[in-house]
């Protein structure tokens, strides 16, 4: 018998919750492999809360937000669709009041809620988690707790904000102008601006830059990435890098390889991610390409304005050019929010509850610091206090017992009623006309051209033709093994991998939509990207050579 669920209240149940609703869509991007028990109740509550508050304070016409439900360690979610039209037409009135202030203030605002949230963060690092007191611990922990919820508040309320706003801006031009975000001349109007993800991984270039000066491209080259901190503190050249990339780590590198999880160290536990980045940067040798790439991009997107506002009739203008302007901050923001919200909120959680873990096993409650992550907060609050009066190691062996056995067996990508099919499913969300649906989590399907003779279909997220040798990458540790022109396959990517795409010459990747990652950098650093093939990864084999023609959505494999 179990002693509690992961997420009391929202454990996935057949029965009722397929007649509330006759699909739920397995969040893939997120939870597989399958999420640890603490995290899964941190993303399952505050994400869900996130999303139906943002949907709420901008009124959004057409749904609530979503629902969302826990089932071994993978996130299922369903749209709270606005049902009457009475309704909608009610909501569509009360938006356009709510939208203004990003439209007149996008800046402003944005910039408001990263003081507030980097001031959190700054609260929950000022306590030593190694001396404080039991009291002190739970404290900082039901802190951060709140913290994450405050989190997802700001990251929907702008999330649908601007991405609400793309959906309207490619409406506009769709019937206006005649294109939409598969045009190479939408995509042009949408790239070319700086964000600070971009900014971290120019400084990690910079590093390499630094490591060469200072005599130190050997420590890097000659070495492997796991030895590589050890072989710089032999020396003083090697002590003095590291003195001031941990500088850069204790500002920018609350961090993890994988976004959305606790159970990996961040950059700041262990540098090593971030000193492969710099190897392969002192691989590459050259500029930050970046830099040129968007003086090239920007050229080419004011150029396109000019031409997309003279297609657009004067009495529209007034509405069009304000929606360009928000809509052209949807791939700033998700870049960003990454950074500054999902990211570093997920390393404050880790930095709690490690804290709490280490008193655990202190304190005989549990094994091992990490095991924590095995126990939800209910469980904590439990022992928090006075630890060694409670032996929690019965909680963690089943949890853990369990979490092996769903990294075993992948959850289903949908779950559907009887007599619901997956068409059917795709077509209400669809029309619900959610931004993060279409243009985040499910995005546009392929269409098959047997003319191409194609050997994979999917659709444009950047435009443009490569060909070179297919690099398979299925987890971020694996990055180091891209080398300069290799065209990348994955699943899909995080920001964790942007700085490889300043070395690879293409993307083929098994789901994403115009406002996922692969799509937003790929067309910042001017490479073709096709999105949404599916069975990239399983088709593709590293070291074939494959040609990307994203202007078609076509892959073609050369080897076989």
């Amino acid at each position: 018998m179990k002693v509690y669920d992961v997420v009391p209240g929202l454990e996935f149940d057949a029965e009722r919750d397929l007649a509330q609703s006759p699909a739920w869509f397995l969040d893939a991007t997120h939870s597989v492999p399958p999420w640890t028990p603490m995290f899964g109740w941190f993303w399952i509550n505050f994400c869900r809360h996130g999303m139906q508050y943002g949907a709420e304070k901008l009124s959004l016409p057409t749904v609530h937000g979503w629902d969302w439900r826990f089932m071994n360690g993978g996130g299922y979610l369903t749209l709270l669709l606005v049902k009457s039209e009475e309704e909608k037409q009610r909501r569509e009135v009360e938006f356009r009041k709510a939208i203004l202030p990003l439209i007149k203030d996008y800046d402003g605002i944005w910039n408001g809620f990263v003081k507030e949230i980097l001031g959190r963060y700054e609260k929950l690092k000022e306590l030593d988690v190694d001396t404080a007191s039991n009291i002190e611990l739970l404290d900082n922990f039901e802190e951060t707790i709140n913290t994450c919820r405050r989190m997802w508040e700001i990251h929907m309320y702008m999330m649908y904000g601007t991405y609400t706003a793309y959906i309207l801006f490619e409406n506009m031009c769709r019937e206006l102008v005649g294109i939409d975000d598969t045009s190479p001349s939408f995509h042009r109007i949408v790239s070319g601006f700086d964000n600070k993800v971009f900014q971290v991984d120019r400084r990690l270039w910079e590093f390499s830059k630094i490591a060469s000066d200072m005599g130190l491209d050997d420590v890097f080259l000659k070495n492997e990435e796991v030895d590589i901190r050890e072989k710089l503190e032999e020396s003083d050249s090697g002590h003095n890098f590291l003195k001031q990339f941990r500088e850069f780590l204790n500002e920018d590198g609350w961090r993890m390889q994988r976004m959305s999880e606790i159970n990996l160290p961040t950059w700041v536990e262990d540098p090593t991610p971030a000193l492969s980045m710099v190897k392969q940067f002192i691989q590459k040798g050259g500029s930050f390409n970046l830099d040129e790439e968007r003086k090239k991009i920007s050229v080419e997107r004011a150029e396109t304005e000019k031409e997309i506002l003279a297609k657009v009739p004067s009495e529209q203008r007034a509405w069009f050019e304000p929606l360009m302007r928000l809509a052209q901050k949807s791939g700033i923001f998700s870049e960003e929010h990454d950074h500054y919200l999902d990211l570093y909120t997920h390393a404050m959680m880790r930095r709690s509850a490690l804290g709490l873990g280490r008193r655990f096993v202190k304190a005989g409650a549990i094994d091992d610091h990490e095991d924590i992550f095995f126990l939800i907060p209910d469980e904590v609050r439990r022992a928090g206090i006075n630890p060694g009066q409670f032996d929690l190691r019965y909680i963690v062996d089943r949890r853990r017992a369990e979490w092996l056995e769903w990294q075993k067996t992948p959850n289903p990508p949908a779950i559907l009623a009887e007599g619901f099919d997956l068409d059917q499913a795709m077509g209400v969300l669809v029309k619900s006309n959610d931004p993060i649906a279409l243009k985040v989590v499910v995005g546009s399907m392929p269409q098959v051209r047997p003319e191409l003779k194609a050997d994979l279909y999917g659709t444009c997220g950047s435009p443009g033709v490569a060909e070179g040798t297919a690099r398979v990458i299925v987890t971020e540790d694996e990055l180091h093994l891209i080398k300069a022109g290799d065209i990348l396959v994955a699943a899909s990517t995080s920001p964790s991998w942007t700085p490889v795409f300043s070395m690879i010459s293409g993307v083929v990747v098994d789901r994403g939509a115009s406002l996922s990652h692969a799509a937003i950098v790929g067309r910042e650093y001017g490479i073709p990207v096709v999105m949404n093939v599916f069975e990239g990864t399983t088709k593709i084999q590293s070291g074939q050579r494959i040609r990307v023609d994203a202007n078609l959505g076509a892959v073609y494999i050369l080897d076989k």
